[in-house]
């Protein structure tokens, strides 16, 4: 592990002990095998007893983690034969929103994803992760084509929210993300989603408004991330673990809300320390709910997500 949070520095040093005795495993004639796993189970128990204890300030550590699996990660584990389609056919390409044609276990789909990039050069070129207003045309474009020919959509949200730059502003934001929703609400096709890492703002439910909502167990989900909320708040952005107490943003609270449908599991310590095994975890649960979308009829399906996302709140009106 080449980056360690903060509360995980208990764990730093047990983890480079084992490294050591590997390395002298491979070189020296003395069998440390029986040592190692006893470590190994030994750091797999504190990190269980760390990961179930996490706030949700440590969440967004979390999610944010830069060796945590991102979008192109997913694509490459979980689909196959996929077509890149580029362009929002009125303005640019944004590289901050991967998408075209795919398949998933033989099925055809249309799959669309937020990319935050795994080192410099691919973070500046996908821009972070934030996409801007040709970013979500693009997705409606995509949408389009699904209906079309009768696709299911599978989303990846990972953003801290769309580019809040001034060319974004100029080019109609809010306007793109409005879009996008609008268009989710009139596809017929199934439509899953799954929040990966950050779900910030506008710029994740605009690619979320989906038939099911899944969501990594140390992922987050929120209007705004917990540094804007201290800073509009208290006018201090250092509060932003309180901000990140009272917006309940984890995956537990998120699911007792009705804002997700799903929460899925991930290896001990997060996604980060074991990428195979969460996009396995991942894909299990996207092919359950797929067919549990399949199973309506399609106006029936687009009736049910309207409903879904046009009832949210209803509850706390009613208190």
């Amino acid at each position: 592990m080449s980056v360690v949070l903060e509360f995980e520095s208990q764990v730093l040093s047990l983890e480079k002990k084992v490294s050591e005795l590997r390395e002298t495993s491979k070189i020296g004639e003395v069998d440390f095998a029986r040592e190692i796993t006893r470590m190994q189970n030994k750091i797999d128990k504190l990190l269980s007893q760390i990961y179930q204890k996490l706030t949700p300030w440590q969440k967004v550590q979390v999610a944010r983690h830069p060796e945590r699996p991102k979008f192109t990660d997913y694509l490459d584990g979980i689909f196959t034969d996929f077509i890149e389609l580029s362009g929002d056919r009125l303005f640019a390409e944004d590289k901050a929103i991967y998408g075209g044609f795919a398949k998933i276990d033989g099925q055809k789909c249309v799959v669309i994803g937020q990319e935050k990039g795994h080192d410099t050069e691919t973070r500046l070129k996908h821009n972070f992760g934030m996409p801007k207003p040709e970013g979500y045309r693009k997705v409606c474009r995509l949408l389009d084509l699904a209906e079309k020919f009768a696709l299911p959509v599978f989303s990846f949200v990972d953003t801290s929210g769309a580019f809040p730059g001034i060319e974004s502003e100029e080019r109609g934001v809010a306007e793109a993300i409005a879009r996008c929703m609008e268009k989710s609400f009139k596809i017929s096709v199934p439509f899953i989603a799954s929040v990966i890492g950050e779900g910030g703002s506008g710029g994740a439910i605009a690619i979320a408004t989906a038939d099911y909502v899944l969501m990594l167990e140390h992922s987050v989900y929120s209007v705004i991330s917990p540094e804007g909320c201290a800073s509009i708040l208290w006018k201090d952005d250092s509060k932003a673990d309180i901000a990140a107490e009272v917006q309940r943003l984890t995956a537990p609270d998120l699911l007792s809300l009705g804002i997700i449908d799903a929460i899925i599991s991930e290896p001990i310590g997060g996604a980060h320390r074991n990428k195979s095994v969460a996009i396995n975890n991942l894909k299990k649960e996207m092919l359950k709910y797929i067919a549990k979308s399949l199973e309506l009829s399609p106006e029936d399906r687009k009736s049910a997500r309207q409903a879904k996302f046009m009832n949210m709140g209803n509850q706390f009106l009613a208190e």
